[in-house]
């Protein structure tokens, strides 16, 4: 990042990165790395996908930042579950950081990728539900923490664990072919 770039990104994110609460998340481990610095990466990276696509910049890169702000794993409660966890992300991120509602959709639709799989694969996470309706972004800075997060989880797990990595490369590839309009 330029210097005039990180500095906006670091003015966008400085109250949650020194937040007590969201520094919780350093403690638990997600796709081989922290909670804390996945998603940090996921924020960089809406961050860099908003000035390109032209979106809310603030938006994109808060929501990313707060798209996985939930305690402990998600095998600990069924709220953190693989498909529930964005719902409880929303709400931890409404109650910590009274984010906009745009910001709240964004941070609750980041999984739509995987409910599209799923809808696709019913046999996949059989005991989690949620609908296409629930989970679809409304927002272009929805779908950009949609890919944002896919594209970080996929670099993360490839240094892994390769066969997930590229499960989660055809799974996208299924989705856009199935999918397009």
């Amino acid at each position: 990042m330029t210097k005039n770039v990180k500095s906006e990104f670091d003015f966008l994110v400085k109250d949650i990165l020194e937040d007590e609460h969201f520094l919780e998340t350093k403690k638990d481990l997600h796709h081989g790395t922290s909670k804390y610095e996945h998603s940090l990466r996921v924020a960089r990276l809406s961050y860099k996908l908003s000035k390109i696509f032209k979106a809310d910049s603030k938006i994109a890169t808060r929501a990313g930042l707060l798209h996985d702000f939930f305690f402990g794993t998600r095998k600990e409660k069924p709220e953190n579950s693989y498909l529930r966890h964005p719902v409880t992300a929303a709400n931890n991120a409404k109650k910590y950081f009274n984010v906009s509602d745009v910001e709240a959709e964004a941070i609750k639709t980041h999984m739509f990728h995987q409910v599209l799989l799923k809808k696709v694969f019913p046999f996949v996470n059989r005991k989690e539900k949620a609908s296409i309706k629930e989970f679809k972004p409304k927002s272009k800075e929805g779908w950009i923490i949609c890919a944002s997060d896919l594209l970080v989880s996929v670099i993360e797990c490839e240094r892994f664990q390769f066969t997930y990595a590229a499960n989660v490369l055809l799974l996208l590839i299924l989705n856009i072919v199935l999918f397009k309009n």
